[in-house]
């Protein structure tokens, strides 16, 4: 190993999660390093949020221009598309935006270490590769993150069977493609694909997509999906895939029968993993959990005190928000900060396919078998929304699930335009434990899509305007 070096904290990888908690605590005065074996941004960054978002904006653009072109006189039968040039744009934003990072690094003075990170005791990190040497810190701040959960016996090939990660790479799209597994990334992805012009096919174990998230959102997802041309197969679950002559056979079981469909590429979905392989965690005293995620308590510390553990390797909701909330939180604590602990619960998903998904706390199940009959429901259909039917997009709803006694917010559900923006507000309001009457006596500008959830909120007060 190389020369050791000290610091107050310690960060291993350079994710949301990783780099924001760097930036948090050298602000706070502390002496830190950053550990990362790839680029700086992470998975997110390079190889999911960021890169992703590029694409399905062109994919958006593609749909808005086919959907909607006629109702505004243009006529978009001429467009050529190009899905090749737009990998390349996503690529362009991805490596702009990890400049960002690594130039954020070297302005708050944080020392970037390159190189992969192995826990050789409660302070102490060795670590391999381009910056090898020992680093010394107070405190260890572990931000890992996730990968691609892919099932024993299916062989990643990077061309005909890919995960979200390989799928980036591609310039090409598929005749047709299979994804496997109705998430977050599946929905994104078959939106994606369709939209450049693959014949998608969504198959799903469960018997909604956005698995856990409303059953009304997904419905309404689904018919979406549906009207786009997207097949959606429900209640099918996967058992094998064989990739041979340029094409993919995979078989499933549904309603007790097995039955196969051939594709010309399959997108696996079906979840993510911790990475936590070569950091020799359990050995220096790190406890996981069964499903692999580091066990910690409300100050983000693991079984072993000096080292801390947030973002995906800590657990779902695996987003990178939270991640970086996580890491904001974990280092003022360290740091003596008087701050409210973080609340997961009060951390919004976001879907970015069309129409958009948007969520943030309780389901109206989850609230139901919690609350019995102490919840009321406000609903307000976006095809009510002057806004929404004058852009013609007047799919999905406002969906506020409410404490019946108080009219405080538990839950909030938005599908359709514009409601992954949508969300913030009523996060907040959840923050700041706002009731649906305090919403809907805040003035909402006309048109707007806000303007739904104000509806939504009279219409959980009984006083429901334009529905």
């Amino acid at each position: 190993m190389g020369a050791q070096q000290s610091f107050d904290v310690a960060v291993v990888g350079a994710g949301p999660g990783g780099y924001v908690a760097a930036i948090r605590a050298a602000q706070l005065g502390l002496r830190v390093a950053v550990v990362e074996a790839d680029r700086p941004g992470g998975v997110c960054l390079n190889w999911g949020c960021i890169p992703t978002k590029a694409l399905l904006s062109g994919a958006e653009l593609v749909d808005s221009l086919r959907a909607h072109g006629k109702a505004f006189g243009i006529d978009a039968d001429a467009v050529t598309l190009d899905y090749g040039r737009a990998v390349e744009h996503s690529r362009q934003v991805a490596d702009r935006l990890g400049q960002g990072v690594s130039s954020l690094l070297r302005k708050n003075r944080i020392r970037l270490v390159r190189g992969r990170a192995r826990l050789a005791g409660a302070n102490t990190l060795d670590v391999s590769g381009p910056d090898e040497q020992t680093v010394e810190a107070d405190h260890v701040v572990l931000a890992t993150g996730s990968s691609e959960w892919v099932p024993p016996g299916v062989a990643v090939d990077g061309e005909r069977v890919v995960t979200s990660r390989e799928a980036l790479a591609l310039s090409s799209v598929p005749g047709r493609l299979l994804v496997v597994g109705a998430g977050a990334v599946g929905v994104e992805f078959a939106y994606l694909y369709a939209m450049y012009g693959a014949r998608v096919t969504v198959l799903e174990m469960a018997d909604q997509m956005l698995p856990g998230m409303d059953v009304e959102v997904a419905r309404t997802l689904e018919s979406e999906f549906r009207r786009k041309g997207i097949d959606v197969v429900l209640g099918a679950r996967f058992e094998e895939l064989e990739s041979s002559g340029g094409q993919v056979r995979v078989g499933y079981i549904r309603h007790g029968r097995r039955e196969e469909i051939s594709i010309d590429r399959v997108l696996v979905a079906m979840g993510r993993r911790p990475l936590t392989e070569g950091l020799g965690l359990e050995a220096a005293g790190v406890r996981l959990d069964d499903s692999g995620f580091a066990v910690v308590d409300a100050a983000h510390r693991t079984s072993l005190p000096s080292v801390l553990a947030i973002g995906d390797l800590a657990g779902g909701p695996l987003l990178a928000h939270k991640a970086s909330e996580e890491g904001i939180a974990a280092v003022e604590l360290l740091a003596g900060v008087e701050r409210p602990p973080f609340d997961a619960a009060r951390v919004p998903a976001c879907i970015y396919a069309q129409p958009q998904v948007a969520a943030i706390g309780l389901t109206e199940t989850q609230a139901r078998e919690r609350r019995g009959d102490g919840v009321r429901i406000g609903r307000f259909p976006f095809s009510a929304s002057g806004k929404a039917v004058a852009a013609d997009h007047p799919a999905g709803f406002v969906k506020l699930v409410v404490d019946a006694e108080f009219g405080e917010i538990l839950g909030a559900h938005v599908v359709g335009a514009g409601a992954t923006e949508l969300i913030a507000e009523l996060a907040l309001g959840m923050q700041l434990e706002a009731t649906t009457a305090e919403l809907a006596r805040t003035v909402h500008a006309h048109p707007t899509l806000s303007e739904a959830i104000w509806e939504a909120a009279l219409a959980a007060e009984g006083r429901s305007l334009n529905s």
